[in-house]
C-alpha cells in the first residue's frame, strides 16, 4: 500500500493548483523556495534534510513528506534521514518523536 506515497503526490498536485490560483505570490515563494535550496556552503542535501527537522517540529506532515523526498532524491541515506529524525526530537520534544515515526514509516515507502 502506498499510503505516503499518495500522500505526496496529493501535496505536489495541490502545490500546482495553488501556485497557479496565487499568481505572482506563488511564483516569488518557489523562487525564493529554489534560491534557498540550492548548493552553497551547505549542501542541497543538507540543506532538505534541515528542513526535514523544521517540518518535523513544527509538525507538518505535507511539508515532512516533501523534504524527506527531496532529501532521498539528493542522495540522503536511512542513516543520515534517521539522524535528523533524532535531532528534530532533540530540539523539539514528544511531539517531534510523534512526527519522527511518521517520517521513518513514509522513508520505509518512499525508498522501496
Amino acid at each position: 500500500m502506498a499510503k505516503y506515497q499518495d500522500r505526496l503526490d496529493s501535496i505536489k498536485k495541490n502545490y500546482g493548483t495553488l501556485t497557479k490560483a496565487s499568481g505572482e505570490v506563488g511564483k516569488d515563494f518557489l523562487a525564493m523556495h529554489s534560491a534557498a535550496l540550492e548548493d552553497g556552503a551547505i549542501s542541497h542535501k543538507n540543506k532538505e534534510l534541515m528542513c526535514l527537522c523544521v517540518a518535523i517540529s513544527i509538525r507538518c506532515e505535507g511539508c515532512i513528506l516533501d523534504h524527506l523526498n527531496n532529501a532521498i532524491e539528493a542522495g540522503a541515506t536511512r542513516e543520515e534521514i534517521v539522524e535528523a529524525v533524532n535531532t528534530a526530537i532533540l530540539m523539539s520534544g514528544g511531539p517531534a518523536y510523534v512526527y519522527g515515526g511518521t517520517a521513518l514509516e513514509a522513508m520505509d515507502e518512499l525508498l522501496k
